[in-house]
């Protein structure tokens, strides 16, 4: 009996071996029933691609902007101007602006010896003008650098002529064509924009504004665009996109640069004249009779309607005794009329 309980457990224990045989999981006491699944072997995986960065666009060309600009500078200036295509020339005439060199701020000395007169040094007048005909002096000349010998005369006088910083005839194109005469006759004497120059430099400049002439001398630039920029202002005209680009590129290199608001003319010789009076002759000058004339010949006969005329004649400068001469030509009295080209 002994034996075969004895047989009987040893079956039962190999009953239990075999079937632990068939789970290789072990329960361990205590812990989840949960059978836990075995981590599968490690693979080799292909790794995921990284993002392919998208083609860049290539950058298209545009405009240096303008540095910063500080409110009061010329380079903030051009900002304010308008920028409109540029007008046909067709009507322009000199004239439109006005006789030549008037005495509009009545200081009892016309325009352009005002302006000599603020621009030159070491000046002298002529006798008995009070201090008002520019007789020499010396300019240095602004646009070229240079020293230039100003002497007043027929051939001479030419060396030393006065430039409107805004041609006239490029106002013209830019908004002085709806302009009353009176508005066009102080912009045309306006000394904010006139300046002394060397003549052949301010002929060739003629109507060029700033995208199509500058001073030779770099160093004036600045201050050359921003009295343009300034006129404009004043008198609200505009500029064309070249110009107002070649302002922006002028301007840029100074941007300190201060817009001018005036550049005003003593009374001649720097004096106060007072109350204006009707000039007395000179007492070695006794009223006497005219100098009996010449037998009228075929250019006695000869008139001028204004400088214009007698420059487009070849007749100017014309002096006191020559065909065509008239005061209206001759407006500072001395006996030359039409000393310069309009």
């Amino acid at each position: 009996m002994r034996a075969r309980i004895a047989a009987v457990g040893v079956v039962a224990a190999l009953a239990v071996v075999g079937l632990a045989g068939c789970d290789a999981t072990v329960q361990t006491p205590g812990a989840s029933s949960v059978t836990s699944t075995p981590a599968p072997a490690a693979t080799a995986t292909t790794p995921a691609p990284s993002p392919v960065p998208s083609p860049s666009r290539t950058p298209v060309p545009s405009p240096t902007p303008a540095p910063s600009s500080t409110p009061g500078t010329a380079l903030a200036a051009v900002e304010a101007l308008d920028v409109k295509g540029r007008a046909p020339r067709t009507g322009y005439d000199r004239d439109e602006f006005g006789p030549a060199w008037q005495d509009v701020d009545r200081n009892g000395c016309d325009t352009r010896n005002d302006i000599l007169g603020r621009d030159l040094v070491d000046v002298a007048y002529k006798a008995r003008t009070r201090e008002c005909v520019v007789a020499s002096g010396t300019l240095h000349d602004r646009y070229s650098g240079d020293d230039i010998d100003f002497v007043r005369g027929q051939d001479t006088s030419t060396a030393v002529q006065i430039d409107h910083v805004v041609a006239l005839s490029d106002a013209w194109q830019k908004g002085a064509q709806r302009w009353d005469d009176e508005r066009r006759t102080a912009f045309a004497n306006d000394p904010l924009n006139l300046l002394a120059a060397d003549g052949p430099l301010n002929q060739s400049k003629g109507d060029g504004d700033a995208a199509t002439w500058l001073p030779p001398n770099k160093a004036f630039r600045c201050e050359y665009v921003a009295r343009q920029v300034a006129v404009k202002l004043d008198y609200d005209l505009w500029v064309t996109a070249a110009e107002h680009d070649a302002m922006v590129r002028v301007l840029s290199a100074c941007p300190a640069q201060q817009l001018p608001t005036s550049d005003p003319v003593p009374g001649p010789g720097g004096a106060d004249l007072g109350a204006l009076k009707e000039p007395t002759k000179s007492p070695t000058k006794a009223p006497t009779k005219a100098p009996t004339k010449k037998p009228a010949s075929r250019d006695a006969d000869v008139t001028y309607a204004n400088c214009a005329a007698a420059w487009a004649a070849g007749a100017a400068p014309v002096h006191e005794g020559d065909p065509g001469y008239s005061r209206k030509l001759d407006r500072d009295g001395d006996g030359v009329g039409c000393e310069w080209a309009p």
